[in-house]
């Protein structure tokens, strides 16, 4: 028989039951089990891995960190939490913040209302009892009466549709499956497939070791400089005693980010001074220069055009070779219209001797095999064989979207939540659909935190899901689902505020898009781009008219 769960009983040795089950253990849903035992209810946590962290726990590949300022990601919910941890780096590595993730969980008892290693297989909605009931793939039932989902948008790892993956005799490994034990690159011929956000990460760190790195890149990205470095002693005590006012910075700004863009147009100045503003931000920390810039470079093409042509001269200035530097810029999109990814030394590593970037367009992979990577020239059978040791799968998630679909869920008359996001998903705030009575949604599509610094939209979304309930549970009503007008007003407004952006003319996680869809592939409508302030407005509003476009019986 399983431990009991602290103020849940077992119903029998294989179902339990709570007030609310909340799937997954990182930021969402640490937050979420607390914030349950705050308005009274008893939660039950499910989560797959053997302890809390979430993104934190799996993505333990090197170079691991932090893309927002530590302080800034932090919880905010709880002041002697905030005084007593000190980050070390203004963009802390994986195995800080996973340890601060730890040091909540037994900090507040989380850990004890978790279960490990329970990867949920399906959950249904019984009408009959009001209560949401899911399977594990162990055969254990757990009941609740609440259902929330904390998934994370990057949690569902994709591997790319190539022929002869499972013929590699080598080491091979996903970066979102990266092994506990130490990885050792020393001398080894390696090869990453991927140019995200994640292999700009990984790449310097593994460059100066291995004795030969082969850099297969289909799409590339516009990088920033991280611009990381220890926070000093004095830089703690202006923290300690500014950290209230940052974080009231980050609530206040379109992204949750300290970084929020100026009043000015990129028109509005001169050519020089535009330059100078530019290098500024250039050598600023984080995502300065993608959410700090002109009010217009994410939305007019003439201003990104602008902003393009500078950071395309930066790597042109950085990358020794002028045909390795011109492989490296991007040709398909312009700067900021994909998620930017930030990098320490990234394009200086194509400089090294033993670096060598292939070009995925020109010389497709053909095959994985025993030994490498063969891939074509122009004309197949042309192609050139990549003798590897080791072979890293940097090839990014099924955004959003795709951890939802690992699960079965099964809400009104047994209808699925694929078949209610066919073709593209329909919520209210991004936090409930309809049909899916008293299932809510953390880090939802068409939810804020979807394009946002995470852990300041978590908690927003949390706070505002918490009071729902709270509602819902004062008035004596048991059942609370989202009205089909109220989802079809929601996606419009979503709908309206991502076209305005460049992003949503761009292939990418923004628009639901991921290379193993193909060449046919319909954008879906995953993220909310109206920004924290409108996001937590619209909140508000419909709490304020008691909950309008909840239906609640």
């Amino acid at each position: 028989m399983l431990p009991e769960i602290a103020g849940c009983g077992p119903m029998n040795d294989r179902e339990f039951a709570a007030d609310v089950i909340v799937i997954g253990a990182g930021v969402a849903g640490l937050y979420s089990l607390w914030k349950m035992a705050d308005i009274g209810l008893t939660a039950i946590g499910l989560e797959s891995g053997s302890d809390v962290g979430g993104t934190w726990y799996w993505n333990r590949y090197p170079g691991a960190r932090f893309d927002s300022e530590s302080y800034t990601y932090g919880y905010s919910f709880d002041s002697e939490l905030l005084s007593e941890w000190e980050w070390s780096e203004h963009f802390a590595a994986q195995p800080e913040t996973l340890s601060y993730l730890q040091h909540v969980a037994d900090r507040f008892g989380l850990k004890e209302r978790i279960r490990f290693g329970a990867c949920v297989s399906v959950a249904s909605w019984d009408e009959s009892s009001c209560q949401w009931v899911l399977q594990t793939q162990a055969g254990e039932v757990y009941r609740g009466r609440y259902l929330i989902t904390a998934l994370g948008p990057l949690s569902a790892p994709l591997m790319p549709l190539i022929d002869g993956t499972a013929d590699f005799a080598g080491e091979a490994f996903h970066t979102a499956q990266w092994p506990h034990e130490p990885v050792t690159f020393q001398d080894k011929s390696v090869g990453v497939i991927g140019t995200g956000a994640t292999a700009v990460q990984l790449i310097p760190e593994i460059s100066a070791s291995c004795g030969s790195l082969s850099v297969f890149q289909r799409t590339p990205n516009w990088c920033a400089p991280l611009r990381n470095g220890p926070i000093t002693s004095d830089e703690q005590a202006v923290l300690a005693e500014t950290i209230d006012a940052v974080l009231e910075r980050c609530s206040s700004t379109y992204g949750g980010f300290i970084h929020d863009s100026i009043r000015l147009k990129t028109t509005d100045v001169t050519d020089a001074q535009r330059r100078a503003f530019w290098e500024r931000l250039y050598g600023e920390r984080g995502f300065a220069i993608w959410f700090g810039n002109y009010r217009d470079v994410l939305v007019s093409p003439q201003a990104n055009t602008l902003i393009t042509e500078f950071i395309a001269s930066k790597i042109r200035e950085r990358v020794d070779d002028p045909a390795t530097a011109e492989l490296l810029i991007p040709k398909d999109h312009g700067f900021g219209q994909r998620r930017v990814p930030l990098e320490t030394g990234y394009y200086e590593v194509f400089n090294r001797p033993n670096v060598n970037l292939i070009d995925l367009n020109t010389h497709p992979i053909e095959r994985i095999t025993a030994t490498g990577v063969l891939t074509g020239g122009s004309h197949r059978g042309a192609g050139e064989h990549h003798e590897l040791e080791m072979l890293i799968y940097a090839t990014g998630f099924d955004a959003i979207t795709g951890s939802y679909d690992r699960i079965h869920f099964e809400g009104i008359e047994g209808r699925t939540l694929r078949q209610a996001w066919d073709p593209s998903p329909r919520t209210f705030l991004g936090v409930a659909t309809p049909g899916f009575p008293n299932l809510f949604m953390v880090v939802g599509p068409q939810n804020v935190s979807t394009f946002c610094n995470m852990t300041r939209c978590i908690e927003q979304n949390v706070d505002w899901l918490s009071a729902l309930i709270a509602d819902t549970e004062a008035s004596r009503r048991c059942r609370i689902e989202a009205t089909e007008e109220a989802a079809q007003e929601w996606v419009e407004h979503t709908r309206q505020s991502v076209q305005r952006l460049l992003l949503s003319r761009v292939d990418s996680w923004f628009n639901g898009y991921n290379a193993n869809l193909g060449s046919d592939f319909e954008p879906r409508l995953v993220i909310y781009g109206g920004g924290l302030p409108a996001y937590r407005e619209h909140c508000d509003d419909v709490a304020a008219a008691g909950y309008a476009g909840f239906a609640v019986s």
